[in-house]
């Protein structure tokens, strides 16, 4: 009887087994299992993944990328010791903190020979160097994403267009290398694409010379006439797209894109109401400016308080008469002002790229300049109104390009990996704000600034151009005892005055006297232009 309960124990352990054989080998044999297996050792590292280009119109990069390198850390190979003097500070604390770790991790590079055996990879990120366009492009935060200026506007895209590298190890539950399986690099293709701009680099980079030996806070703007597209947008005082930290430090305003902001306009804006004068047929019209002028009991006067005697449209312009402009301002009525400032752009956002609009400025409402006062202000671009260098640039723009007003752009279009162009989604808005005859006749009358006016300053060394001085009265003053009042300078014209090819503005704001003034640097801008086309 026991034999036989022996006998029966012993089957049933021996079926058991066997049953846990039958399962174990199923196991074994099962392709699942050993995929899953297999992930369960595998650790697969990333690297920064590559950002997409910004380029000038040209196809130039406007940030430039360089090799960066990494070098793999496995455990047990001592790589701590041996990499130590091969990273830079942040990485040698990486190291320390990982000397005992348990995985594979990736330390960056800052030398160009490393101990021999030591596995490297390499990608690419933003150069960092001498920045250009800096207000337009933006910065980066921390985690390489665009935070302001195009970088924002297309981080996505960007963030996107750039390859991905990874590294894949085969690892034991030490951390080690599986014996006779190396590591792999992976890489994930990124669309490849790049924004295009409108800027011209060369264009870009003299007008940067040119502001910062020149300026302490200002802004330069330059567009092609016919496209109204712009080749050159400088702000200054600049910032380091690196070091932004310093420059909220600093509160020296250098964050701020003075292109897109508002100032007060000045003297710059009697061009929309010659504009006006001469659309309805008023091109005939003069005054007397004994250097002052009477409007309902207001006295308004002509810098320094100079007569200019009897005045036509032509010489209004010549010597920034605020009493003709005054005058003629009565006689055209704040409607016929506002319907030709806003044809000029006043008033309306330029739109600089996806969810990124430039400050509308400000223009008085049509009720407001039933107040004499106020309208007497507007007529010599004083009082309520602000405006933005980009549409003082419109504005000036339009008068060059034959009385088309096109609004200013400053992206081209997005770049494919084969080489073609998908043109820019944000089409300019385009109109006639003036009639071609008006238009030349502003562009004579414009000439006649620089030649026989007060522009005189704005004169190139090669070829003639047009344009207008600005001097704006801010409300704003100096701190300590003799308080003067700071100005928003400005200069905006065309170059060369006969077939116009570049607009150009130059705006110095809050300077109650500029060291160089805004026609010199008006010049200096057209011969920079003279000379890199002439080559």
């Amino acid at each position: 009887m026991r034999t036989k309960r022996a006998a029966v124990l012993f089957g049933l352990i021996a079926f058991l087994l066997l049953l846990d054989l039958v399962q174990l080998y199923g196991v074994a044999s099962n392709a699942e299992y050993a995929d899953k297996a297999q992930q369960q050792i595998q650790i697969t590292l990333s690297m920064p993944r590559e950002r997409g280009l910004i380029l000038d119109r040209s196809g130039l990069p406007l940030t430039p990328v360089q090799p960066v390198r990494y070098a793999l850390c496995v455990p047990g190979e001592n790589g701590y010791s041996r990499l130590f003097d091969h990273v830079a500070y942040a990485g040698q604390a990486e190291l320390y903190q990982k000397r005992n770790a348990l995985s594979p991790f990736l330390a960056e590079l800052t030398k160009e020979n490393v101990p021999a055996g030591i596995r490297c990879y390499q990608t690419s990120r933003r150069a960092v160097g001498i920045p250009v366009a800096e207000h337009l492009i933006g910065y980066l935060n921390g985690e390489g994403s665009g935070v302001s200026g195009l970088e924002a506007a297309y981080n996505e895209l960007l963030a996107g267009a750039g390859d991905q590298h990874r590294v894949q190890c085969a690892v034991t539950a030490r951390g080690r290398l599986v014996d006779g399986l190396q590591p792999v690099e992976r890489i994930s293709a990124g669309s490849g694409q790049s924004v295009v701009t409108t800027l011209d680099e060369p264009i870009q980079r003299a007008c940067e010379g040119i502001a910062v030996s020149r300026m302490q806070r200002g802004c330069i703007l330059v567009l092609e006439c016919a496209t109204a597209q712009v080749l050159a947008s400088v702000s200054v005082p600049q910032y380091d797209p690196q070091n932004i930290a310093a420059s909220i430090a600093a509160a020296d305003t250098s964050l701020i894109d003075r292109a897109s902001a508002q100032f007060s306009v000045g003297s710059v804006f009697k061009p929309v109401l010659a504009a006006a004068a001469l659309e309805q047929g008023l091109g005939w019209y003069s005054a007397e400016c004994v250097g002052a002028v009477e409007i309902d009991g207001q006295v308004y006067r002509c810098a320094k308080s100079i007569a200019h005697g009897t005045v036509d449209l032509q010489k209004g312009l010549a010597q920034s008469c605020n009493c003709l402009f005054i005058r003629l301002g009565r006689v055209l009525g704040g409607e016929s002002i506002l319907t030709m400032a806003e044809a000029l752009g006043f008033g309306s956002k330029t739109r600089i790229a996806p969810g990124w609009q430039s400050s509308a400025g400000v223009l008085p409402a049509q009720n407001t300049l039933h107040n004499s006062g106020q309208l007497a202000s507007l007529s010599f671009g004083q009082g309520q109104l602000m405006a933005t260098p980009l549409q003082v640039a419109g504005m000036m723009n339009a008068i060059a390009n034959g009385g088309v007003y096109i609004e200013p752009g400053f992206v081209k279009g997005i770049a494919r990996k084969n080489g073609a162009m998908e043109p820019v989604q944000l089409m300019p808005r385009r109109h006639r704000a003036m009639s071609e005859k008006t238009a030349q006749s502003l562009q004579k009358m414009l000439a006649g600034v620089i030649t026989d006016g007060i522009g005189a300053e704005a004169a190139p060394q090669h070829e003639a151009a047009a344009g207008k001085t600005g001097t704006a009265q801010t409300g704003r003053y100096t701190e300590g005892k003799d308080k003067s009042e700071k100005m928003d300078h400005w200069f905006a014209g065309f170059y060369p005055a006969e077939n116009p090819q570049y607009t150009v503005v130059v705006l110095q704001d809050e300077q109650t006297q500029p060291a160089t003034g805004c026609a010199a640097i008006f010049a200096e801008v057209c011969n920079a232009i003279y000379l890199l086309k002439s080559n």
